[in-house]
């Protein structure tokens, strides 16, 4: 699939910019109004909604591998979807610094057992994707392979773990810390609904809403991917170090922006599940690529891919362990485990530069 004709570098680089754009003010359309529908659609934190979340969300990932896969750039979806994870780890990074109003860290505001869940859930997605490295390159079956369709059934697994977590967990105070988070998680999304309800918006217009920032979504995050992929083959970057880095921020941007938005409103828990439920769910895409391409993915990976892979499990860790051992400590606004999270991911920039130069 191609959307583009031969472009000079600059023009390639200016439809890159102008689609990332395009993908951050869609994702805040998007995730407002999501909202709007989950609560008045009563979805709330059923497993409807938590798949309504993690597909409006990551979007544009859903393009990119649509798109690369069509075009037969496997490599560059799957660094997209492996750095995705990394990069939208570090994005907690971001909302630790300039979202959490009180003098405390994130993971200090927003400690639950349920969180630990969530990461627990990204953990174990990954390690499926690890072991579908290993398998025999032309085990396909009507165009599906059973690793990705493995990742999908772990996925969903989680999601009801997750949810029965939200509802009831055996624990003192259902396993939330104390002197954390007062307002229940998901209050914003309530405080959205209510706005709009307010201002007279319409169930349809916020459908229509969702809808129209969908397809803009989309449309840029395949634009995205044949303006970048093009873009970095100019300058000679690897289709791999580009897809885990440049393309993974851009594609990152909705999830900043929602973010920012949780966590002004005090809303840390939902920021921070909206991460780990990312997370989960962007090697769910690997069944995607499979179909279009109709070629089994994971064996063909890369060692990038799977130091990618090692990676974002090993900042998902680092975040855990945040979540259980609560530091109350901000040094440069920062939590220890954030400053962590980054110092790592940065090491781990250089150490796929190394390993893909």
């Amino acid at each position: 699939m191609n959307l583009l004709p031969s472009l000079p570098f600059w023009a390639e680089v200016l439809i890159f910019v102008a689609s990332a754009a395009t993908i951050w003010a869609s994702g805040i359309w998007l995730s407002r109004y999501t909202d709007v529908l989950s609560s008045r659609l009563h979805l709330g934190q059923a497993l409807g909604g938590l798949i309504l979340l993690a597909v409006a969300t990551n979007l544009p990932e859903i393009a990119i591998t649509y798109s690369a896969a069509a075009s037969g750039h496997l490599d560059v979806a799957v660094s997209n979807i492996l750095g995705g994870i990394a990069i939208q780890t570090v994005v907690l990074v971001a909302l630790d610094g300039w979202g959490v109003r009180e003098r405390r860290p994130l993971t200090y505001q927003a400690a639950s057992l349920t969180l630990v869940v969530e990461g627990a859930v990204v953990l174990a997605v990954l390690a499926v994707v690890v072991m579908g490295t290993q398998l025999p390159k032309d085990l396909v079956f009507a165009r599906l392979s059973p690793d990705v369709v493995v990742i999908a059934v772990v996925w969903v697994a989680g999601l009801v773990l997750t949810q029965r977590a939200g509802k009831r967990l055996p624990w003192a105070g259902n396993g939330e810390a104390p002197d954390s988070q007062a307002a229940p998680r998901g209050h914003s999304q309530q405080t959205a609904e209510a706005e709009a309800t307010r201002r007279g918006t319409s169930t349809t217009k916020a459908a229509l809403i969702v809808a129209a920032a969908a397809l803009a979504t989309l449309v840029a995050g395949a634009l995205a991917e044949e303006s970048g992929t093009a873009a970095a083959d100019h300058v000679g970057l690897s289709g791999v170090l580009f897809g885990a880095t440049v393309l993974a921020a851009a594609t990152s941007l909705p999830e900043l922006s929602t973010g920012l938005t949780s966590t002004r409103a005090g809303d840390y828990k939902l920021a921070f599940g909206d991460i780990f439920g990312g997370n989960a769910f962007l090697p769910v895409l690997f069944l995607l690529a499979v179909l279009v391409s109709g070629k089994s993915v994971l064996p063909n990976a890369h060692a990038s891919d799977i130091y990618l892979t090692g990676l974002g499990a090993l900042l998902t860790v680092v975040y855990m362990a945040g979540l259980l051992f609560r530091p109350a400590k901000e040094h440069a606004r920062l939590g220890i485990d954030s400053i962590a999270v980054l110092v790592l991911y940065l090491l781990g920039v250089v150490g796929l530069i190394a390993l893909t130069g």
